[in-house]
């Protein structure tokens, strides 16, 4: 018995040991290959977006971009890959060690916490939708504080059904929602933001559901924005954040170190003006400063 019990207690050791190797190996990788290879979400401006032939862009995209800064000062002629994926396979090239950093509008959940770790909050929103004009009242009456200027005509037939992004947590939450509820509305998963746009310009759908942040870029890339309105009220709380492997804690406190230095620097508030213009800049900048920078 003591046998059998001294065996077990050392394979408990090994598996203990093996689980912390493998945790601390992030930093040893990178250095191992001198290359950190950075997962982003095509779809996501401003946060990530790419075009043919050019590295990815966005606000997520720079800071990650300030965590490899940090990490080249321990691995020098540091190389940068970019991988493209989807909310659908990201976290898993994450868990796997394909990509050392996920970046886009990524929202914190427990769920996704089971699979992968994420860094101090780089972000926060919350969901609302993108309508047009002419969206029947009970979605104008639903989301916006204010009607908009053209409410919607008889003649104009409500599909009683709202867009979503699939593989998103926005669409978890709508659809457990829709499931206690007795109800004619019925969602659709769109494979990108844009495919919903346009499902949403075409009369395809009444509604499109995503993160407000989202929406106000997605607006503005529309035929005609004139003719859309994003929603003033947040139905959801989404803190987004950088993902990275999980049992890796030296490596996390790398890239929070990273962003925290450069939330307090300069450069941050022009970095804000960039992508959510200068009249929201001062209000985010404040909110990140105050609830996510860690003293």
């Amino acid at each position: 018995m003591a046998k059998c019990m001294r065996l077990f207690l050392l394979a408990k050791f090994a598996l203990g040991l093996s689980a912390l190797a493998a945790g601390a190996a992030t930093l040893d990788a990178i250095n191992e290959r001198t290359s950190v290879r950075i997962g982003y979400i095509a779809d996501e401006a401003p946060f990530s977006s790419s075009k043919p032939g050019a590295d990815p862009m966005g606000y997520s995209i720079d800071l990650c971009g300030k965590i490899v800064d940090e990490i080249e000062r321990q691995v020098p002629q540091l190389k940068r890959e970019y991988i493209e994926l989807t909310l659908a396979n990201g976290f898993d090239a994450v868990k796997n060690g394909q990509v050392d950093l996920l970046c886009g509008a990524i929202t914190v959940n427990l769920k996704r916490r089971e699979i992968v770790d994420f860094t101090q909050p780089i972000f926060l929103t919350g969901a609302t939708a993108l309508l047009r004009k002419d969206s029947p009242d009970y979605l104008q009456t639903l989301f916006l504080d204010k009607a908009a200027v053209r409410s919607v005509s008889q003649n104009v037939a409500s599909t009683r059904v709202i867009g979503v992004r699939a593989n998103t947590t926005t669409g978890v939450t709508l659809r457990e929602a829709l499931a206690t509820q007795i109800s004619k509305t019925r969602l659709a998963d769109f494979e990108t933001h844009e495919d919903g746009l346009a499902a949403l310009e075409d009369h395809k759908i009444d509604a499109y559901i995503a993160d407000q942040a989202l929406l106000f870029s997605l607006a503005t890339r529309a035929r005609d924005p004139s003719l859309l309105k994003v929603g003033d009220r947040l139905f959801t709380h989404e803190p987004y954040a950088i993902a990275l492997r999980r049992d890796d804690a030296d490596f996390r406190l790398l890239a929070d170190r990273a962003l925290t230095y450069f939330y307090l620097s300069d450069d941050f508030l022009p970095l804000l003006e960039t992508y959510f213009g200068a009249e929201a800049a001062p209000m985010l900048h404040t909110q990140i400063i105050m609830e996510h920078v860690p003293y």
